[in-house]
């Protein structure tokens, strides 16, 4: 957990940090949501941190809460830059996670499940057993009325919601066959599968949508 409130922030550059676009343009469309939805929540486990943008703009924005952040090992040192230059005492240093061959950690902060896992970007890169993994691991181990939030593009009604998202997609597919953009019908009937229902659905910018699930039993 980043507590070093002697670290001060002036002592980093922060466009030296790797860095990403769609983290700064969504943070505060995210972080209203968040706001709302988390108002009763206390711990938040996020799969796939990446450069930690938004860890960093969450927590401080949510201290009834506590922040754990998770990635594969290969982007701690980025999540960790971020913490470094923006600490915040309910933000926790990333875990080690990979949805291959890990399950959900118990709560640092509480040796309890956590309440709320947090995703963003990330559906449409992995792989679609992943995304089956994804939701089998949250449904075993979320508490009722636990939430899984998951930000992203998703399809709907069989097809692309922009021109964008289609050249996106394409772009994806032919970096990795087995990424691109899921459709939320069967996103929707995954979570069902796991006592996962989705409880709201936000328009977010740039074709983007945030959904919340609940675990119901």
């Amino acid at each position: 957990m980043n507590k070093d409130s002697a670290t001060s922030n002036h002592l980093f550059d922060a466009s030296t940090l790797p860095f990403s676009q769609a983290c700064k343009n969504n943070k505060q469309p995210i972080l209203e949501v968040l706001q709302k939805e988390l108002k009763d929540s206390l711990h938040v486990l996020e799969i796939g941190s990446g450069t930690g943008q938004h860890s960093v703009y969450f927590a401080p924005r949510l201290t009834h809460l506590t922040w754990q952040t998770s990635d594969v090992l290969a982007h701690h040192a980025i999540i960790n830059a971020w913490h470094t230059a923006y600490p915040a005492p309910n933000l926790y240093a990333p875990m080690a996670f990979d949805l291959a061959v890990d399950s959900l950690p118990m709560s640092l902060a509480s040796n309890q499940p956590y309440d709320v896992v947090f995703t963003a970007n990330t559906l449409h890169i992995i792989s679609w057993s992943l995304v089956q993994k994804l939701f089998e691991l949250v449904g075993n181990a979320l508490p009722i009325n636990g939430k899984l939030i998951i930000y992203g593009p998703f399809n709907e009604n069989g097809d692309y919601t922009s021109v964008g998202n289609q050249q996106f997609d394409i772009s994806l597919q032919q970096r990795d066959p087995k990424s691109g953009i899921r459709h939320l019908e069967d996103i929707i009937a995954l979570a069902n599968t796991h006592m996962l229902k989705l409880s709201d659905k936000y328009a977010m910018p740039a074709n983007n949508q945030l959904l919340v699930f609940q675990k119901i039993r």
